[in-house]
Order: C-alpha cells, then sequence, then structure tokens
C-alpha cells in the first residue's frame, strides 16, 4: 500500500512537516501555487493542510479526486465550502483549542489600549506632541464586562477579566448555570447583558444567527459611553451602524480585529480617532502558529492512518482508541447494512437502529453512520462516513437510533429495520468474538457468518426444500459450502442462508427460483 500524501498549500510552521514525516506520510509544503497550480497538483492528495489564504471551493473538490480530508490550522473555516466537501466526502477539521490562549488575550490587549487610548496616545507622543488631558482613560477595575459567548476563547476571557477586577456576565444559549458559576460568572439574556455591560467582547462563530447580532438595534441598548470588542469574526458587527454609534457619541470606543470584508484595505471604521484596528492579529502569535500547525498535523495523520476523527465540522469524532473498541461493531454494522441494502430495492422511507446489550454503551453515532453508508452504498456510488446522512436527508430517510435494555441471549445485539412503501424488513446481528453474525432476518431466527458469496432464499416450509435446493445447486455447478436455516413455528415460512464458492449468475438464479415453494432466492456479496 502506498503512504498517504498530504499537501501543505499555506505557510505554516515547518513542524508541520515534521509531524507528517515521522508518521510516516509523504509531504509536500508549497505555499506559492496559484489557483490553476493548485487545481493540478491536489489530484494526486489525500490530504490538504491549510491556513487562511487557500479556498476550498467545488472546483477544487471536483479536481482532489483522492482527497479526503482537510485540515484548517486555525479556528475559522469561512475559506472553506464544507458543504461541498460534505458532499463529496471530505472531512474538514479544525483545531478549535490550539489559539484559543492567544486570541482571548488579545482581546484583553485590544480592552486595555481602548480604555486608556494607547495607540494614539502612542503616535501623539512620538509626533512630538506632549497631550495628557487628551488622553483621560478609564479603569477597568469595578466595570461590568459582558461576554457574547462563553465557549473555548470567552472563558479564558472570563478568567482574565476576573483578574483585573472587572465583573463579567455572558450571553452564550449553550452555557448552563453549573458551568457558569464555575467560571465566576453571570448568565444573561441579550438584552440584559446589552443594557447593563460597560464592556462587550464578542467571542462567537458567524452563523446565520449571530450576523450583525451587534445592530442598530442592540447598539442602542448599550450603555451610553460603553465599549466594544470584536476579535471573533467580521459579519458580527452591523459597521455602518456602529460608526454612527461611534460618530455620535453613544459609543466611547470600539476595538477590532476583524472585519465584514477581510483583507481589510479600507473601511468605513478607518479613520475615526475612537476606533483601535489590527489586521486580524487574534491568533497571530509564534506559539500558537506552532501549535495549531502540529495539531492539524497529528489530526491529519491520524484520520488517514488510524480512520481517528478529531475536531471535525462535518462528521462525528471517534478517537483512535474508539476507532479500535469500535471496529468489531462497525464490521457488523457494514454487514448487516449491506445485507438489507442488496435486499432493498424500493425507496427507503426510515431506517431504524436498535442496540442492544454491550452495544447500548457504546458511541452510537458512528456505528449508525456506517450502517447507513452500507446501505446507500448499494444505491449511490460515492457514499462514505462524511456524506451519509446528509444523503439520506437528501432522500427524506428518517434515521432512528435506539436502545434496546431488555435481557437478551446474546451479549450484544443490533438490529435494523428498513421501512419502504411496501415492506418492513428487519434483520439483526451479533458478534461471536470479533466476527459479525447474522442472528435473526424477518423475525426467524438463524446463526450465520456471512462469507463473500451468499444465497438468501425465503421458501414455504414444506418437505423436500431442502434436498431439491442442492440438487439443482450441485447441476448448475454451484458448490455449497456451509447452510444454515431458520423457520417460523407460527407460520408455514422458512429462510436459509447459503455460502457457496463463487458468484452466481441470473441463470443459476433463475434455476433455483424455479423449484416448488421456492419464494424467492437473492444472491448477496459481502467482499
Amino acid at each position: 500500500m502506498s503512504k498517504p500524501r498530504v499537501l501543505i498549500s499555506d505557510s505554516m510552521s515547518s513542524q508541520a512537516v515534521a509531524v507528517f514525516e515521522e508518521r510516516g506520510i509523504e509531504v509536500v509544503a508549497s505555499s506559492k501555487l496559484s489557483n490553476a497550480e493548485l487545481l493540478d497538483t491536489i489530484t494526486d492528495f489525500d490530504g490538504l493542510a491549510i491556513r487562511s489564504s487557500t479556498t476550498v471551493t467545488p472546483e477544487l473538490l471536483d479536481a482532489a479526486t483522492r482527497l479526503k480530508v482537510v485540515g484548517r490550522a486555525g479556528i475559522g473555516v469561512d475559506n472553506v465550502d464544507v458543504k461541498a466537501c460534505s458532499a463529496k466526502g471530505v472531512v474538514v477539521m479544525n483545531t478549535p483549542f490550539g489559539n484559543a490562549i492567544t486570541t482571548a488575550e488579545h482581546a484583553m490587549a485590544m480592552m486595555l489600549a481602548l480604555a486608556r487610548h494607547i495607540p494614539q496616545a502612542n503616535a501623539s507622543t512620538q509626533a512630538g506632541k506632549w497631550e495628557k488631558s487628551k488622553f483621560m482613560g478609564i479603569e477597568l477595575t469595578g466595570k461590568q464586562l459582558g461576554l457574547i459567548g462563553a465557549g473555548n476563547i470567552g472563558s479564558i476571557v472570563a478568567q482574565k477579566a476576573l483578574g483585573y477586577g472587572l465583573r463579567v456576565s455572558a450571553y452564550d444559549p449553550f452555557l448552563t448555570e453549573e458551568r457558569a458559576d464555575q467560571l465566576g460568572i453571570d448568565k444573561l439574556e441579550l438584552d440584559e447583558l446589552l443594557i447593563q455591560s460597560d464592556i462587550i467582547s464578542l467571542h462567537v462563530p458567524k452563523t446565520p444567527d449571530t450576523t450583525n447580532i451587534i445592530n442598530a438595534n442592540a447598539l442602542n441598548k448599550m450603555k451610553k459611553g460603553s465599549l466594544l470588542i470584536n476579535c471573533a469574526r467580521g459579519g458580527l458587527v452591523d459597521e455602518l451602524a456602529l460608526k454612527a454609534a461611534l460618530q455620535n457619541g453613544h459609543l466611547r470606543g470600539a476595538a477590532l480585529d476583524v472585519y465584514e470584508q477581510e483583507p481589510a484595505k479600507e473601511n468605513t471604521l478607518f479613520g475615526l480617532p475612537n476606533v483601535i484596528c489590527t489586521p486580524h492579529l487574534g491568533a497571530s502569535t509564534a506559539e500558537a502558529q506552532e501549535k495549531v500547525a502540529i495539531q492539524i498535523a497529528e489530526q491529519i495523520s491520524n484520520f488517514l492512518l488510524e480512520g481517528a476523527i478529531t475536531n471535525a465540522l462535518n462528521a462525528p469524532s471517534l478517537s483512535a482508541e474508539e476507532t479500535k473498541q469500535l471496529k468489531p461493531y462497525l464490521d457488523l454494522g457494514e454487514k448487516l447494512g449491506s445485507f438489507v441494502g442488496q435486499l432493498t430495492h424500493d425507496p427507503i422511507q426510515k431506517l431504524t437502529v436498535t442496540y442492544g446489550g454491550t452495544c447500548a454503551d457504546l458511541n452510537a453515532e458512528p456505528l449508525t453512520t456506517q450502517v447507513l453508508m452500507s446501505i446507500l452504498s448499494h444505491h449511490h456510488s460515492s457514499v462514505n462516513s462524511v456524506n451519509a446522512r446528509e444523503l439520506a436527508r437528501e432522500r427524506n430517510i428518517a434515521v432512528v437510533e435506539a436502545k434496546s435494555d431488555g435481557t437478551d441471549e446474546y451479549q450484544s445485539r443490533i438490529t435494523l429495520e428498513i421501512q419502504t412503501e411496501s415492506i418492513n424488513r428487519v434483520i439483526a446481528g451479533t458478534l461471536i468474538g470479533k466476527k459479525p453474525r447474522v442472528i435473526n432476518v424477518k423475525g426467524i431466527p438463524l446463526e450465520s457468518e456471512l462469507g463473500e458469496h451468499m444465497l438468501y432464499i425465503t421458501n414455504d416450509d414444506t418437505p423436500g426444500v431442502i434436498g431439491a435446493i442442492g440438487t439443482t445447486a450441485g447441476d448448475f455447478g454451484i458448490n455449497i459450502a456451509n447452510l444454515h436455516l431458520g423457520r417460523r413455528k407460527d407460520k408455514p415460512s422458512a429462510i436459509a442462508l447459503l455460502e457457496v464458492d463463487a458468484c452466481v449468475d441470473q441463470a443459476q438464479l433463475d434455476a433455483l427460483r424455479a423449484i416448488p415453494s421456492i419464494n424467492n432466492v437473492s444472491y448477496l456479496n459481502f467482499p
């Protein structure tokens, strides 16, 4: 097997190259490729490591026929079309923790600079002026800092701000009262935070819900003479409304590290005397850049070599240890999904996956995704663990996960139920040792491993059927390696699973179907 190949297309710490090489991955670092050169080059790579310069577009993904993972050394993925990556089955990862401290420190630096007019005072003094009275500042101690967002970065800002003697409150729909108590801050609704805060600092991603979260209405609710800081994402603040609030004196000042349009070579806020602007420096420290480079290299390596998924935006997280633990169950889910996928030809309306025994304690999300992927792979040419759920949504397939807490004769059990307009199909399986085994089909108990070539036969439970199957198979050169039978005592119906030595062609299937009392014969392949 050839080594995985990774392209680093943006300027990045050399430590990333070292990580890839130590893990046995072939890596090419080329940060000066034109768009046309990148389109030509990307075809040969399994992974792409980027910062903010490379833009991952549908056009790039069409050219990247081998690409499995895109890793962003940083938090924001505004330069990655995540939806297009998902459609192509490409995992998108970022490093949300690597530059959290650095960004939080920059927010604090902006707060201090804004409170004491440090950039303006520096420029004035170096120009030969001595304007002490012009740059009268405010103390931070005792002031109320309102955080919009109290996640990785916001919580660090809270801790540092408390050390400066600020009182801290936060608006964050995901912040629990328990977590707020741990941080020593108050949880408020947005309007309360706007009204009560002397300083507001933004620490949320840009989403449809947060775009222009600080608009004219929000600015009017803020205290007269308050300060605004945005080191999170451009587009969270309505820049024209902010300009008006600064010019009419409602806000004392604003400090911005991010802008609606970047690079911000010009902006409506530039030149205002009560505004401090920096060129998206939040993550720009040597320590942070090295950390995120190392982290993304490790994450990409773990994915390409071990299947581990960390900090992915479009796939469930799965550590290397979890991958090892889940592997036998993933194999079982793959086999069961393939079984029903090969038998189901009508549009699927609903898939229910029920986990029992030891399976009920496992991380169900990747298991269900594996089942879904296996089912859809028989109806879609490019399905994988990244796009399986999106494809299901596009096809209006309801996916339900359930856990059974009842007693079971098997230590573990996974049960699939497929509903279409015309049928309900149920199959269950377990692990014997680490080998997948079917234990129930259509409510009929039987035990069978699934070899590469299988025949699934449904028939009326009448004498002579099994003998006729053996005779016909022999006449047509079908060698039976194993035979497993099951029947329902309450109904005259039975099933058989036969492992055979080779693929069964249409003429052979027709001959078996012609046997009296046979209802259907299907060839199933499990490579």
